[in-house]
């Protein structure tokens, strides 16, 4: 069983309500190693923040993967709030202050960028952007269903982000000082 710590009532650092709940868990990924996940989700105002760390030191590290079948849609992926990860042609989760780390596969990858896209969507009254984020949201189903290939990279300067799949390519990056 994972080891997790939940502490809560904590003080939000965004509407300062004492309702903040702070986890942080340690998980085994089989070829990947142990990592440490935390989390800060507010009850009262929604703010959430999330990241991976790994406890054995990695190699900063970029991955490509193609993905061309319904089975890939199971590849685990970690990305950790340093990694960028790049859809081709469709979209990327760029790091940054506001950026979470997680522990998914690569349809979880395609649902976030999917409900970026139904946002942009519903509130943009352009009407190019509207019909662009009607294609793009075709394009990822067929991604999903295993209609139509795309690669995806995944770089991550602190060695804490991995695709893991035998089909993954892996180069090693240049640590940054």
């Amino acid at each position: 069983m994972p080891q997790m710590d939940v502490l809560e009532g904590e003080k939000c650092p965004v509407c300062s309500a004492n309702e903040l709940t702070l986890t942080d868990a340690e998980r085994d990924i089989p070829f990947f190693g142990q990592v440490a996940i935390f989390s800060m989700s507010c009850g009262a105002c929604g703010y959430h923040k999330a990241d991976v760390e790994c406890l054995e030191e990695q190699e900063p590290a970029k991955y490509s993967i193609d993905i061309d079948s319904e089975e890939d849609m199971k590849i685990r992926v970690i990305k950790s709030s340093f990694g960028t990860l790049k859809i081709a042609h469709v979209g990327s989760i760029e790091p940054g202050e506001s950026a979470n780390g997680y522990v998914t596969n690569i349809e979880g990858v395609l649902n976030r960028i999917k409900k970026q896209i139904e946002f942009l969507r519903d509130s943009s009254d352009d009407k190019a952007d509207v019909k662009k984020a009607k294609n793009l949201l075709k394009k990822i189903t067929k991604i999903m269903w295993g209609q139509e290939k795309v690669k995806i990279t995944l770089d991550d300067p602190t060695g804490n982000s991995a695709i893991v799949s035998e089909k993954a390519t892996i180069t090693k990056l240049k640590a940054k000082k």
